[in-house]
């Protein structure tokens, strides 16, 4: 909960804090998500599609992306951009199950929907596997003007290893609820060689890319970051001292992000 004022006796009232409470589409399910406004729009607002990772245990699907909203608000309130943040399919309130191709279709379509309410550019920012697949949508999508990836995986390898290990651990997890999903098991299994981060890197340049990683991170090892900006070429890399991989919760990474965004702001501007 968070005080603000106007509570009905003149002293600060409780406000619930933002939450997933708007929905999209994507392939013929419906997504959960946030949509975070600047009190103070002008003409020509930028957009940005934000990101969560992979559920863990003890933080499972119904948690996914919980901080987030309260993040798109921030960067709405003190930068002026609209921002959308979404649950992936199985996440949350969304529908289905996952799949990391159906999951960069999610991010197709976040970019699509922001893309309709007017604004002027769309950049994506995740976290984690977000991350990965921010950058693959800004390498296949034109219409991406930047991707920032925080704590993201350079490939999919590990996955791909041991199908059946993630497969479990997508259900433990709640990502995958059908019993009968996937239908294809070796589809499924095939899409995690197939979805190739370090490679959009490549493709993504030379549209702006900003890689923030910890150098204590357990998860995604520190050298995933740096092929991911080697990859780019002109990529902004940023290490933090003694940071994990939960960069969502480490103020530096998200001053970091801030920043980052600001000058988005201001490069596109000079350039018009």
């Amino acid at each position: 909960m968070v005080e603000r004022d106007g509570g009905p006796s003149g002293e600060p009232g409780p406000v619930t804090a933002p939450v997933m409470d708007a929905t999209f589409e994507s392939g013929g399910l419906t997504l959960s998500g946030h949509l975070a406004e600047p009190a103070h729009p002008t003409v020509e607002v930028p957009g940005l599609v934000l990101c969560h990772g992979f559920p863990t245990r003890g933080r499972e699907s119904p948690q996914s992306g919980k901080s987030f909203p309260e993040l798109a608000e921030r960067i709405a309130a003190e930068l002026g951009w609209l921002v959308l943040t979404m649950n992936f399919r199985g996440c949350g309130k969304a529908e289905g199950n996952f799949s990391l191709a159906g999951w960069l279709d999610d991010v197709h379509a976040a970019v699509g929907h922001v893309t309709d309410l007017g604004v002027d550019g769309v950049w994506v920012c995740g976290f984690g596997t977000g991350g990965s697949l921010a950058v693959c949508e800004g390498a296949r999508n034109p219409e991406v003007r930047g991707v920032a990836a925080l704590a993201a995986p350079g490939d999919f390898d590990d996955w791909a290893r041991h199908p059946r290990r993630l497969l479990l651990h997508a259900r433990q997890t709640g990502v995958i609820r059908d019993s009968e999903f996937p239908a294809q098991f070796d589809r499924w299994a095939a899409e995690l060689r197939e979805v190739r981060p370090r490679e959009a890197a490549r493709d993504l340049a030379p549209r702006p890319l900003l890689v923030v990683h910890g150098d204590s991170d357990d998860l995604t090892p520190l050298d995933d970051g740096r092929a991911v900006a080697s990859a780019h070429g002109s990529a902004e890399l940023r290490i933090l001292s003694g940071a994990g991989h939960e960069l969502r919760h480490d103020p530096r990474a998200v001053a970091v992000l801030l920043g980052w965004l600001a000058r988005q702001q201001v490069d596109a501007e000079l350039a018009i």
